[in-house]
């Protein structure tokens, strides 16, 4: 009987090692197969809740928030770049693109958990903002992508129009932190076992195999 991976993702839109690896965590459980029952679920985390609703310019947000050249910053943007090719996503971001608040784009992915479509929205919005440069802090903007998606975009404006669940997404925040959650991607599975950051896909299909093999064990 094949066992289950009870999967929460907590992670940010426009956090570049989120994209990274949810990539590879979708790979690695495409490569367990039909092993295991698998139930994932997205969690909101801000990396920059204090942002402006025009956000700020990548080049200057990076620097400043990390303490970083600009040669530094292009070095590691590079990095991450070609880390993120390795596991087939693309990322166009330069000197110039922005990055935004969130909060509205996790009300939305919240909502979207009521239709049983979080991991596609999740997934449309990385490539929204990461490959196709969108500005994901733009109601209109989501609205559309939500309707891309086969969700009803119409609703999903009414959704960001008013305040639904800017609570839910506020509390469930506050409850990943009280876990001890203060970097993302952060991959926590059968409310146990805690994997960090954006793994290429070997090491979340190694941990997510030990995983199966300690809880049949169990």
């Amino acid at each position: 009987m094949n066992k289950a991976l009870k999967i929460d993702f907590v992670s940010d839109i426009v956090c570049p090692w989120c994209a990274i690896g949810l990539a590879g965590l979708n790979t690695a459980l495409e490569r367990i197969g039909p092993e295991a029952r698998v139930e994932l679920a997205f969690h909101p985390f801000e990396l920059n809740p204090g942002l402006p609703a025009a956000g700020q310019v990548h080049l200057e947000h990076i620097t400043e928030k990390y303490r970083i050249s600009a040669d530094q910053a292009r070095i590691n943007r590079e990095q991450i770049r070609a880390r993120a090719a390795s596991v087939g996503f693309t990322m166009n971001r330069d000197d110039a693109s922005l990055v935004y608040n969130t909060f509205d784009a996790h009300r939305l992915i919240a909502w979207a958990g009521e239709q049983h479509a979080q991991a596609a929205l999740k997934a449309a919005l990385l490539k929204a903002y990461f490959t196709d440069g969108k500005n994901i802090a733009d109601r209109a903007v989501l609205a559309d992508i939500a309707a891309q998606c086969g969700l009803d975009g119409a609703e999903a404006a009414q959704v960001l129009a008013s305040d639904r669940f800017a609570q839910e997404v506020r509390d469930e925040e506050t409850l990943w932190a009280q876990r001890g959650i203060n970097s993302v991607p952060a991959v926590v599975v059968n409310d146990r076992y805690l994997i960090s950051g954006g793994q290429p896909p070997e090491v979340f299909e190694q941990q997510l195999r030990a995983i199966l093999a300690d809880e049949a064990g169990a």
